[in-house]
């Protein structure tokens, strides 16, 4: 089986024969119905409106290409291919749903339940000589996951993945960085990716920070709210269940268009596609304080230090994003 995506080709020529068959099972092709940017791709915000398709199988697969170019590993490569088998349709906007928004980890519940009652994946396992606790939790994996802001195949794959989606770098760009990596020990001992040269992590870090901004920034902050809202409403009204969040967002979105109240409200929020600062276009029933998890990366330089480290202005960078507040109110028309 080969890599078709072009980034995927850049994290790994080739997909490994024991990877393939575990990309077909059944609760990893229901990744491919899961997007990356959280719902925000269905609105018409400048930004999202008209993006490729992204998909939780594509980034998924993506992580475990890298953890395996990097480790030689099979369950780390296998955990990171199945850390976002439990993700529900529209990802984060679902820890919205569920007031876990500032730490996002409510979407990971479910991962080692998925993957026991999957015969399949089980079956495919014993074949590798591995079992399920093998690969349950990628959090022991140092490459595949560490702690925020270092570092890991999870991080990378979705920074570099949404550098090329929002259009921010040409894959060869990608392909440059990516090729300046290597296996270093992080403060604590612990194996960590890392950049040789310090003005490619530079150049990385600073992009990643674009992306951070990106995530939090008003558009995407509201546009996760009322879809969380919306989707809290489905349910109520039994427009969806609970287990359509474990579907599709196509099969999601087919039972809003189903519902005429939920339908105006789907139309409407697709609709989005400015934001608005005069109170006087911002009915207060509109208006939304909404915080939102920031993200950011401090990688290693091998043999020089974390880069926040060594780079003052980097970390002057980092500081202000970080003291960027999230009081105001939003509005988007």
């Amino acid at each position: 089986m080969t890599a078709q995506a072009p980034l995927l080709a850049v994290y790994h020529p080739e997909i490994p024969d024991f990877l393939g068959p575990f990309c077909e099972t059944a609760p990893m092709r229901r990744l491919t119905g899961v997007g990356m940017n959280c719902g925000c791709e269905y609105t018409a915000f400048r930004r999202f409106a008209g993006l490729r398709p992204y998909s939780r199988f594509r980034h998924s697969l993506g992580a475990a290409l890298i953890t395996w170019h990097f480790t030689g590993d099979r369950a780390q490569a296998l955990a990171a291919l199945f850390h976002d088998v439990a993700t529900p349709v529209f990802a984060h906007v679902i820890d919205f749903l569920r007031g876990d928004y500032l730490v996002q980890e409510a979407t990971e519940d479910g991962t080692e339940r998925i993957l026991r009652e999957s015969a399949e994946i089980e079956r495919l396992l014993a074949a590798q000589g591995l079992a399920v606790d093998d690969v349950k939790d990628y959090h022991r994996y140092p490459i595949a996951d560490n702690d925020s802001p270092r570092l890991s195949a999870d991080r990378l794959e979705y920074t570099l993945g949404n550098l090329e989606n929002y259009g921010i770098r040409a894959i060869e760009e990608l392909a440059r960085w990516y090729g300046g990596l290597t296996v270093a020990r992080a403060e604590d001992g612990a194996p960590e990716l890392a950049f040789v040269r310090g003005d490619v992590a530079r150049a990385f870090a600073r992009d990643a920070l674009r992306c951070a901004r990106i995530c939090v920034s008003g558009e995407d902050r509201y546009a996760m709210q009322r879809l969380s809202e919306l989707v809290g409403e489905a349910l109520e009204r039994g427009a969806i269940g609970e287990e359509d969040l474990y579907t599709t967002e196509p099969r999601v979105i087919a039972r809003f268009e189903a519902d005429p109240q939920i339908r105006a409200q789907w139309r409407r929020y697709c609709g989005y596609s400015r934001m608005v600062s005069d109170p006087a276009e911002a009915p207060e029933s509109e208006r939304r304080v909404i915080r939102a998890k920031k993200r950011y990366i401090d990688p290693l330089v091998a043999g020089e230090g974390r880069l926040s480290e060594i780079d003052a202005g980097f970390r002057a960078e980092v500081r202000a994003f970080l003291d960027e507040s999230q009081e105001g109110w939003l509005c988007a028309t």
